[in-house]
């Protein structure tokens, strides 16, 4: 799940919606009864109150996202679509002083066999405000990278790294520092090895706010990079299994002031994949990818706008379908209250032939509109 600097940013206005009285005159229309007798009006009451219960107990919250596309690929092909990028419904319950949930749904175009998912299903238990400590188990995203981006295209390093499953979490949260240890039984198993949670990884952060300044720093580990889902779906039409875990370690920082903000990530394994499992060049890949953006922030004629422009490499990852380089430019606008669109252009180049790749170029032009409510 890419966090999404350019639109979290901007969409901070809530729209209300009126509510329509009925027309009580209209012929179509049922008689009110004169009186209400004493059970139907417990009856309505404790419905009344259900309802008020349930509403403060869930927030809910949607995003929506269609993107035109054009451009040239590496085989100087020319493309061009418009899809349903996105849609996204998630609602996050208070269940009561100590235990909270959050359920995510989500559809992308082309994805998951073009059906949508349950793409975050947890249970936490902790309470914030009152302890430093944490619980958390079922469907997310693990804490391996920040990903995050001002740009309408995932980064490199989230398309290496990003890992979701069904995992048990336990962290913290406190004076600007937080930490987190996991754990699950991944889908790529070891040749040999046993079906159990031997997936683990660890996460540490630091945030701190002092006037205009805003910093985040983090790092982490993950025992085996080949459970994120670009290179468990590549090892699936490998070799299925692996000879050993891979592991893996990742860095981030956040840099915002006055309106502007660097992001910079770094994510690499920390061993080579065997041959026959992630090749390059004719051996076994060490994979890893970074990226680097600068975006600044402003008003234009009473107008939320972003400028942002990026650089992202990787390194023996040509296998998985990345470029070497990438060059990215967006510019981001909210045109009506919780809608942005966003413009980007995206340049890569691809690896070279002696590396298996084309050594070509290749462009898109992406125009996204969003809307979140």
């Amino acid at each position: 799940m890419k966090k999404k600097l350019i639109t979290t940013a901007m969409l901070t206005l809530f729209a209300s919606t009126p509510v329509l009285a009925a027309d009580s005159a209209s012929p179509q229309a049922p008689p009110l009864p004169a009186r209400l007798s004493q059970g139907e009006r417990s009856g309505n009451n404790a419905a009344d109150n259900l309802a008020e219960n349930v509403a403060k107990q869930l927030e809910w919250s949607a995003r929506v996202e269609v993107e035109a596309t054009a451009g040239r690929d590496f085989q100087r092909a020319k493309t061009s679509d418009v899809t349903l990028a996105t849609i996204e419904i998630g609602v996050d319950a208070n269940i009561s002083e100590w235990i909270s949930s959050q359920v995510v749904l989500l559809y992308e175009e082309g994805e998951e066999e073009d059906h949508a998912i349950v793409d975050v299903g947890v249970i936490t238990l902790g309470n914030e405000e009152k302890a430093p400590f944490y619980a958390s188990a079922g469907k997310m995203y693990i804490p391996f990278g920040s990903h995050e981006t001002f740009m309408v295209s995932d980064p490199l390093s989230m398309e290496l790294a990003e890992t979701r499953d069904t995992a048990i979490l336990g962290g913290f949260k406190m004076l600007g520092l937080s930490g987190a240890v996991y754990s699950f039984n991944g889908s790529v198993d070891e040749t040999g090895g046993s079906d159990t949670m031997n997936t683990l990884g660890a996460q540490l952060g630091y945030e701190i706010e002092q006037g205009n300044w805003k910093i985040a720093l983090g790092a982490g580990w993950l025992n085996n990079l080949a459970e994120s889902k670009t290179l468990r779906d590549h090892i699936a039409t490998t070799s299925a299994t692996v000879d050993g875990s891979t592991e893996a370690m990742s860095i981030h920082g956040r840099i915002q002031h006055a309106g502007w903000s660097m992001l910079a990530e770094y994510v690499s394994a920390l061993d080579s994949f065997l041959p026959g499992e992630v090749d390059f060049a004719g051996t076994g890949a060490q994979p890893a990818a970074w990226q680097l953006e600068l975006a600044r922030t402003t008003e234009l004629a009473g107008r939320e706008l972003t400028l942002a422009l990026g650089y992202q490499h990787s390194d023996e990852a040509m296998a998985i379908g990345l470029p070497e380089h990438r060059y990215l430019g967006t510019v981001g606008v909210s045109i009506f209250a919780q809608t942005t669109l966003a413009l980007e252009y995206r340049h890569d180049q691809d690896y070279g032939v002696t590396d298996g790749g084309t050594d070509e170029n290749a462009h898109q032009l992406v125009a996204q509109l969003a809307v979140e409510f």
